[in-house]
């Protein structure tokens, strides 16, 4: 995957081009992965408990700082947002998180060699944002973060100097934080990996990250105080839960011996659903089959071992771009099952949000049920639908509309339209987990004619977050003929109450067209996007600039079932669009 600076600075799971090429590969050479049931963690026989993995469990759940300290910049607002605030800091406490992961690049702050020392200014930042969370009785992670790909990415082609750097900042961190509170802990490097000017030999990168993994021991130890036994978070590389990267960190913590490691992973989700391309827009049986087999994995290398596991980042990909890149049920169903599976597995989250969730300035969260679906998974499951949306079309004969629960062990206990409860049997029924709203109720709350969402129903349940229902009177969308040109291509579109789900471009003469042409079906936000409040479908400069000259036929995918099919013809800088 091509790596811009503007992608390092957003898209927290960096996928090498290895990892891409190996999940592209995997969705084709496995014939894929054939429909599976709910599933359940698979019983393993527990370790016995032991001290570090209560550690570990109370700091559930966990959210990071993102895009402040680890903003690559001149200071802590480079990269949009505020300056942290202690408030900030008690508003996350008060959102019901035990944890913070405060990312911190170092470089910018780092002297010259010999010495590399960092700036005292800075420190003491860093100190005073660690103080707040502490006092704000969080549990605490601070770590080296950008500087894994700004600098120690080189250190095959700079081994001396690269690790000299290394052991300084950690030299400097430990003894700053050395009679902390052991509610702190210290984690290597965020995301390790050596391709700079180097190898992608990942024989040479275990070796290399297991240097850097046992010298930063070495030094916190060392440095006395509560550093002697203070607990040390170390990654696989890439932070992956490849089954390789797992055996090859193994093994330093078994060299290390020491009862204080927690090993960590990150996990944005099955990466085709995460970015939403390749026509993955739903949270099918494969994208849960994914998260199962990779945590299985991690549990068994590590928590069954005695080792306790945090996943210091979790989340999807997509919503570097925006969070609307993948549709608003599918995207809530994610987060409850990964939520669920992990404190099934004993691991701690820690979610990754560079401000797109939880405000820094008037600490609201942008999307309240996604944090409602979460707060519930920290204790159990909630119950979800096959969808959330339920199209009636415009001018056809309004019938009763069914509705697959996925009760989750839950018991369904009533459904309301704002304040007011509906009636059993009258305007709704229930039988086991089939829902059928009744067409005289949607009759009643699609009057007004409309399109778009006439009405949202909120489902109860004895337990877990609700699951809305929304109410759309639709018709097929309608676009229009437009030039532009390839930096700025704005399809006219009348979305006449439709969502846009998914996009496929292919030549007129035959094959794939855009970036990614291994699949027709393009990524969500990456190469186009719709704008509801423009009326206007874009294609991005992304689109363009890996498509030929020529004809290309685009087929638009609504969740309404409706495909829209549209021709461009581009030449040069120019674009023309025209209806099929």
């Amino acid at each position: 995957m091509k790596e811009t600076l503007l992608m390092r600075k957003n898209r927290k799971n960096v996928l090498s081009l290895t990892l891409v090429t190996a999940m592209i590969l995997s969705l084709f050479s496995s014939a894929i992965v054939s429909a599976a049931p709910d599933h359940q963690a698979k019983p393993s026989k527990p370790a016995a408990p032991t001290k570090i993995q209560s550690y570990v469990s109370a700091m559930e759940p966990g959210w990071n700082l993102g895009n402040s300290l680890d903003a690559v910049g001149e200071d802590e607002t480079a990269w949009g947002n505020p300056r942290i605030t202690k408030e900030l800091i008690q508003q996350i406490a008060k959102q019901g998180y035990k944890s913070i992961r405060i990312p911190v690049t170092w470089e910018a702050h780092i002297g010259e060699a010999p010495d590399y020392t960092i700036d005292p200014a800075y420190m003491n930042r860093v100190q005073e944002v660690v103080n707040w969370a502490l006092d704000a009785n969080l549990y605490v992670m601070i770590n080296l973060h950008h500087d894994s790909w700004r600098w120690i990415s080189y250190m095959e082609k700079d081994h001396d100097h690269v690790l000299a750097r290394y052991n300084a900042a950690w030299t400097q961190i430990a003894n700053q934080f050395k009679n902390a509170s052991s509610k702190l802990m210290f984690e290597s490097v965020n995301e390790p990996r050596f391709t700079e000017g180097g190898t992608t030999d990942t024989a040479v990168s275990y070796r290399l990250l297991d240097e850097l993994n046992t010298s930063f021991h070495k030094i916190v130890r060392d440095s006395g105080g509560k550093n002697k036994t203070r607990p040390l978070v170390l990654p696989t590389l890439h932070t992956s839960s490849a089954q390789a990267d797992l055996d090859a960190l193994t093994q330093t913590i078994t060299k290390l011996n020491d009862p204080n490691i927690i090993a960590t992973v990150h996990y944005y989700g099955f990466w085709p659903f995460s970015v939403n391309i390749a026509g993955y827009t739903k949270f099918n049986d494969e994208v849960q089959k994914d998260i199962t087999d990779t945590f299985d994995r991690v549990y068994d290398a590590f928590v069954a071992k005695g080792i306790p596991v945090i996943v210091g980042e979790y989340g999807l990909l997509g919503f570097d771009q925006h969070t609307g890149v993948i549709e608003q049920g599918e995207k809530l169903k994610f987060f409850e099952f990964i939520g669920q599976y992990l404190r099934q597995k004993k691991m701690t989250t820690m979610l990754w949000d560079n401000g797109q969730h939880f405000s820094r300035t008037n600490f609201t969260w942008s999307d309240p049920d996604l944090y409602n679906t979460m707060k519930a998974s920290w204790k159990g499951r909630s119950s979800t639908a096959e969808s959330d949306l339920v199209h009636l079309k415009k001018g056809a004969a309004i019938q009763d509309q069914t509705i697959k629960l996925n009760l989750n062990g839950n018991t369904f206990k009533s459904l309301a339209h704002g304040s007011k409860k509906l009636a059993k049997g009258k305007d709704y029924t229930i039988r086991g987990d089939v829902l059928t709203l009744k067409s005289s109720l949607l009759t009643r709350l699609t009057a007004s004619g409309n399109l778009g969402v006439n009405a949202k129903l909120t489902a109860k349940f004895n337990k877990g977050a609700n699951w809305n229902l929304n109410i759309i009177t639709y018709d097929t969308p309608v676009l229009s003929d437009v030039t532009g040109t390839t930096e700025s291509f704005a399809i006219p579109t009348t979305f006449n109450g439709n969502q846009l789900a998914t996009m496929e471009a292919t030549y007129a003469s035959g094959g794939n067209a855009g970036p990614q042409n291994w699949t027709s079906f393009k990524e969500f936000s990456y190469t186009f996007s719709p704008d509801y409040s423009r009326n206007v479908i874009e294609l991005k400069p992304n689109f363009f600039n890996e498509t030929n000259d020529g004809e290309v036929i685009l087929k638009f995918h609504f969740w309404s079932g409706d495909v829209i099919t549209y021709k461009i013809t581009k030449s040069g800088t120019s674009v023309v669009g025209k209806t099929s």
